[in-house]
C-alpha cells in the first residue's frame, strides 16, 4: 500500500511530466507556425527582396541567387520552410519524421545565424562593439538563437521518442 509521502512524490511527478510535454508541445507548434508561415511568404515579392541582402552577402548560401535567382531562391526555401513545418507536424504520428524535420529546423537556423557575421548593418552604426545591434538585421537575426534551441529541442524530442516506440 502506498504511503501518502509517495502518493504525493508520485503526483508531482506526474504534474512535472505533464509540464514537461505540454511545453515541448507549444514548442513544437510553435515551430510548425514559424516555417509554414514564413514558408508561404517566401512566395511573396516582398519576402524575397526582403532576404536577398541576407542570402547574397552569406558566403555559405550566397551562390544560390546565382544558381536560383532572387526570386528562385526565395521560392526554393519557402517550399523547404513549409516542408521543414509539415514534418515537424506530424510528430505524433510519425516521430521519425519529425526528427527529421527538427534537422532541416537545425540546420535553417545555424545557417542564418551565420548572416550576423556576413550581413553588412548587423552592428549599430557609430558603436564600436558587436553587441550594439541594429534592429535589422541585427536584433532580427539574433532571435535565431532562440528559433535554433527550439529546434534542437524538437529534434531531441522526437528521437527519443523513436526510442520508446
Amino acid at each position: 500500500m502506498a504511503t501518502v509521502v509517495e502518493n504525493d512524490a508520485a503526483l508531482r511527478r506526474d504534474r512535472y511530466v505533464l509540464t514537461a510535454n505540454s511545453g515541448a508541445l507549444l514548442v513544437n507548434y510553435a515551430l510548425v507556425l514559424v516555417f509554414v508561415w514564413f514558408g508561404v511568404l517566401k512566395f511573396t515579392q516582398y519576402e524575397a527582396a526582403g532576404i536577398a541582402p541576407l542570402v547574397m552577402n552569406s558566403p555559405l548560401v550566397g551562390w544560390w541567387h546565382q544558381l536560383f535567382g532572387i526570386a528562385g531562391t526565395s521560392r526554393m526555401l519557402g517550399v523547404y520552410e513549409i516542408l521543414t513545418g509539415v514534418l515537424i507536424a506530424l510528430r505524433p504520428f510519425n516521430p521519425r519524421l519529425a526528427a527529421i524535420g527538427g534537422a532541416m529546423a537545425t540546420i535553417t537556423f545555424a545557417i542564418t545565424l551565420t548572416f550576423m557575421l556576413s550581413t553588412p548593418g548587423v552592428v549599430q552604426p557609430g558603436f564600436d562593439t558587436p553587441l550594439a545591434l541594429s534592429s535589422n538585421p541585427g536584433q532580427f537575426l539574433l532571435k535565431d538563437v532562440v528559433l535554433l534551441a527550439a529546434s534542437i529541442s524538437v529534434l531531441l524530442g522526437a528521437r527519443a521518442e523513436m526510442r520508446t516506440r
